[in-house]
């Protein structure tokens, strides 16, 4: 499959393509290029297009839009999380809630300061 060990010999759409690929890169490239082997032919097919060029740049396209919806997808979980998870205090809260403490504190005592 390579020759030299910075390049690497792919198939997309039956069509051979040596492009450069670092050693520890390879299985990485091999899954992204079945990958877009698979949308080209899916695209081949649907389309009944034989033209290379068209069918690459709508694998391209669809790759693109998958990629963008994704990491939209992600954002939108992240500001989510982020806004279920109060990042600051509120410290006027804070503080009626301990005001509400001393209150109720002071109302359970009052009847022992009577005892005395």
């Amino acid at each position: 499959m390579t020759s030299d060990a910075n390049f690497l010999d792919i198939t997309l759409l039956g069509k051979e393509y040596r492009v450069a690929c670092p050693p520890d890169d390879k299985d990485a490239l091999l899954r992204a290029v079945a990958y877009i082997d698979a949308k080209m032919h899916d695209i081949a097919e649907k389309t009944r297009s034989n033209i290379s060029e068209r069918i690459a740049v709508m694998a391209a396209l669809n790759v693109a839009h998958e990629f963008l919806s994704l990491q939209n997808q992600l954002s939108e979980e992240n500001l989510a999380l982020a806004n279920n998870h109060k990042t600051e205090l509120d410290f006027s809260d804070v503080k009626r809630r301990i005001s509400l403490m001393e209150a109720q504190i002071d109302a359970v005592l009052e009847p022992q300061d009577k005892l005395i």
